[in-house]
């Protein structure tokens, strides 16, 4: 089954970034919440994301090995969103329609591809809704899922 919630990258790196504390714990919280209900998913492009940013951008980076164990248990936590041709596609038209940037293009595309009607992310508009996908900042006070 897939998750009716799709997690952006930078949720997944807040939990083991120890710069900013209260990001870390509300980040921790809701992957919490979310792996206990099972209703969560990343896609590839998130799973290579995480790798790139948690190695090299918190002040204390996890190492190569630590930062694979962690991608691999996100494997088994999460659903898998694979970014297929048809993704990349439905990113473009994002691009031109919605004046999305591409990134945050394919994040919106294997949501809308896949029927997820909600995006978990601090780097969208929050409240902001394309084609029945919803983005919210659940790093917000205001966020309830």
């Amino acid at each position: 089954m897939i998750g009716s919630v799709l997690l952006d990258t930078n949720l997944l790196v807040y939990c083991y970034d120890r710069s900013d504390l209260t990001k870390q714990q509300r980040a921790v919280e809701l992957l919490g919440a979310l792996a206990s209900a099972k209703s969560g998913a990343v896609s590839t492009q998130v799973l290579a994301e995480f790798f790139v940013n948690v190695i090299r951008k918190p002040p204390e980076p996890l190492s190569v090995d630590d930062a694979l164990r962690e991608v691999d248990r996100h494997s088994q936590t999460w659903t898998v969103i694979d970014v297929t041709a048809a993704v990349v596609r439905e990113a473009l038209r994002g691009v031109r329609q919605h004046r999305l940037n591409y990134w945050d293009a394919q994040i919106w595309a294997a949501a809308f591809l896949n029927r997820i009607p909600l995006v978990l992310s601090e780097d969208f508009q929050d409240g902001r809704v394309v084609e029945g996908v919803r983005f919210a900042n659940p790093l917000l006070l205001s966020f309830h899922h």
